[in-house]
């Protein structure tokens, strides 16, 4: 097996360099995955790092929102998703028809989209966040502004309690955080109790503040590398353990639960990337008229105007 594994990595190494493709991971896919990688981030990193980079082709390991934008961002490169079913459902509870018709009741409202939304519903909002820049890209609205904030209820009622601006929040959710639960959290702290507790703002606001910190997955990261504890419990996608441990060996990374993981994030195997990088598929593409409307919410992000 560890032979068959070691042909097709070569395999894919070697199509990358004939076709100059890049391979990019999100922090929650498989261990391997994440090694094959040629860089490794959260998915608007990825996305900004693709823009940035020379090669022609994009094997983007994620799920597809998050090829979407590499794709809106980058309209002249190829963007394959290695398995067409990898699919976000926190971004598939949001929709642009339904979004136009929440605008039209608080007409002037301005719309704050976080990144984990699909290319046309982001066409529909003022600005895109992260769960690292949304407090920041919530004050900067002016406070005579409603503000509509989707998909994640979660991410936005944490947000509303860190601001203290008062939001419309789209009832969406992160399957994945939802399953971790205040008992999961208390059974945790028992067995640790020297340990810190880090969790991410998609879990619900119970959750958060029974936390030391809250902390996107890039956050998650610099917090391990600096602090000085050694024994840290990890709330989020269990995808980001690998990474942890690798980058601080001398550390111990404990799960919330085993039960947080994302199936979707698991999806895609070496055989998709060699069968993506072999036949070119599945592409992505997203319509100009789409693309350029939803570039627009990003690069404000981006470049933090949000010029309304």
């Amino acid at each position: 097996m560890r032979d068959h594994q070691q042909e097709t990595i070569s395999r894919i190494k070697s199509l990358c360099r004939d076709h100059n493709a890049i391979i990019l991971a999100h922090n929650y896919q498989p261990d391997i995955i994440q090694d094959l990688a040629d860089f490794v981030g959260d998915s608007l990193e990825l996305s900004v790092k693709a823009a940035a980079l020379e090669e022609k082709t994009i094997v983007f390991c994620g799920v597809r929102f998050m090829a979407e934008t590499a794709k809106i961002l980058s309209p002249d490169k190829t963007v394959l998703l290695p398995n067409a079913n990898a699919g976000c459902p926190m971004a598939d509870m949001a929709d642009a028809e339904s979004l136009r018709r929440l605008k039209a009741m608080h007409p002037g409202a301005v719309t704050v989209c976080y990144v984990n939304s699909t290319a046309e519903v982001k066409t529909e909002c003022d600005i895109c966040c992260t769960s690292a820049n949304a407090e920041n890209i919530v004050k900067m609205i002016p406070p005579e502004r409603e503000i509509i904030f989707l998909p994640d209820k979660n991410l936005g009622a944490n947000v509303e309690k860190a601001t203290g601006r008062k939001m419309i929040l789209w009832p969406g959710f992160c399957p994945t955080h939802m399953r971790i639960v205040p008992e999961i959290i208390i059974q945790r702290k028992k067995e640790y109790p020297e340990a810190v507790l880090m969790v991410h703002p998609e879990c619900v606001p119970a959750i958060t503040a029974m936390a030391d910190e809250v902390l996107s997955t890039g956050g998650m990261l610099r917090f391990a590398r600096e602090t000085a504890a050694k024994q840290i419990i990890v709330g989020t996608e269990i995808g980001l353990l690998h990474r942890l441990r690798r980058e601080n060996p001398h550390k111990e990374f404990i799960p919330v639960s085993a039960n947080a993981i994302c199936a979707n994030m698991k999806m895609i195997s070496l055989h998709d990337v060699l069968n993506a990088l072999e036949n070119n598929e599945t592409q992505i593409n997203v319509p100009e008229e789409i693309r350029v409307k939803a570039k627009k919410p990003i690069i404000r992000m981006i470049e933090g105007k949000i010029d309304l």
